[in-house]
């Protein structure tokens, strides 16, 4: 697993903000009025609900499944348990649970998208019946050897002495955890991280099983959790670039709309993208692509960079003018044009894993390439009070900069 950097576990804010505040307005729950809490236990329904109803509309497969484990569990929770369990079938369901869930919140955040009515999707329909059938074979009376393992005791520590939880549970919770929380930072995927969310409220509801209003509050605060994963992981793919991560033309064209009348723009272009392309090929110029986008968010003055379309790159910077920003855009040229970019050895084999270690640079050679931007840059004025009109002279900036030889700044 490589190594978490804060940028990376900012993915989790939104799971951990919402979390917390679940955390704090419980005490609340019990003040409120009897109508209200007589609605309390309906609301984790609601909640999964939506949360199915909209990862079924866009096709978020693995969001949809957890919300049906969610309430699977819950409606067996509600049918089998009245506080803490008590009797075989009650505890046996229980501890069951206890331990499937968090398995299968770990396993789908390491399975890949493949919808839902798909052979992948009933596939995992068949998985989790499995799974239901397993639960209830294993609650039947005679099945000792499986209720003792559920129920056994690794340790007599003081320090679980006070968890509801069963011990078996205990170390799945764990790694399913770490498995989470690397898959998530990794891939940067709201989705994910809204599955470590998941797996927190999960096992505080079901370690609160025996306090009133828990077991509903944070079920509901998982499904809350997850859905707001869906909803962000589909504004993602309106409003961000898949390839290098930037925010969108799209996203671009709704921060028009309110920029105020003081701004300047920069129009970014890769210099003989195309000639580049056509002699390294396309998985080279993907490469090239996400380096000029990583170097371009470093760039100063306040800029916010949009992926405006190919190789095309907006730079946007809110209340500066155009002498504000130059020098900024001419340290970024100059970063571009030293950066040397190592390339993928051409004789690189089948196997992924194999192709790893052939790289130009690591034995076969040192082969290097380095590219160039053009830049125009326009800012707003009296003549040019809409964003269309800016980002044209903009345009027509660059246009100088590439007729002009590339590798420059013009305005």
């Amino acid at each position: 697993m490589h190594a978490l950097s804060m940028k990376n576990l900012t993915i989790f804010l939104i799971p951990a903000a919402f979390l917390t505040a679940t955390i704090w307005f419980f005490p609340q729950v019990a003040t409120l009025p009897p109508g209200r809490l007589e609605l309390l236990p309906f609301i984790p329904y609601l909640t999964m609900a939506l949360g199915m109803m909209l990862s079924f509309h866009f096709h978020r497969g693995r969001a949809f499944f957890v919300f049906l484990v969610l309430i699977a569990v819950y409606w067996s929770f509600r049918g089998h348990l009245n506080g803490a369990p008590t009797g075989i079938t009650a505890t046996v369901l229980f501890q069951s649970v206890c331990v499937l869930v968090p398995l299968n919140i770990a396993l789908f955040s390491l399975m890949r998208e493949r919808g839902i009515m798909t052979v992948a999707g009933r596939l995992r329909f068949a998985f989790l019946a499995l799974q239901a059938l397993f639960v209830g074979w294993a609650m039947e009376p005679g099945h000792v050897a499986v209720q003792q393992l559920l129920s056994c005791r690794f340790t007599e520590s003081h320090l679980l002495a006070g968890l509801q939880l069963p011990q078996p549970a205990l170390p799945v919770i764990v790694l399913g955890t770490a498995v989470v929380i690397g898959r998530a930072a990794r891939g940067q995927s709201p989705i994910d991280a809204s599955l470590l969310g998941v797996m927190a409220a999960f096992v505080v509801a079901c370690n609160g099983i025996g306090t009133e209003f828990v077991t509903p509050v944070f079920m509901a605060a998982a499904a809350a959790i997850l859905t707001l994963g869906v909803l962000k992981d589909s504004y993602n793919m309106a409003f961000r670039d898949e390839l290098t991560g930037l925010p969108s033309r799209r996203a671009l064209n709704e921060q028009l709309t309110w920029l105020g009348r003081r701004y300047t723009v920069a129009m970014v272009d890769v210099d003989h993208f195309k000639r580049f392309n056509d002699t390294y090929g396309h998985d080279v110029g993907d490469q090239v692509l996400r380096m000029v986008a990583s170097k371009l968010r470093g760039v100063g003055g306040g800029g916010k960079v949009y992926r405006y379309g190919g190789e095309e790159f907006t730079i946007l910077f809110h209340r500066k003018e155009r002498e504000e920003v130059l020098a900024d855009l001419e340290g970024l040229r100059r970063t571009i044009a030293d950066y040397q970019m190592r390339l993928r050895g051409t004789d690189r084999p089948s196997s992924s894993k194999e192709g790893k270690k052939l790289r130009y640079g690591t034995g076969r050679g040192n082969a290097t390439v380095s590219v160039t931007v053009s830049i125009g840059v326009a800012e707003s004025s009296a003549d040019r009070r809409r964003p269309a009109d800016v980002i044209k002279a903009a345009d027509q900036a660059l246009y100088r900069a590439k007729g002009g030889g590339r590798n420059r700044v013009c305005s």
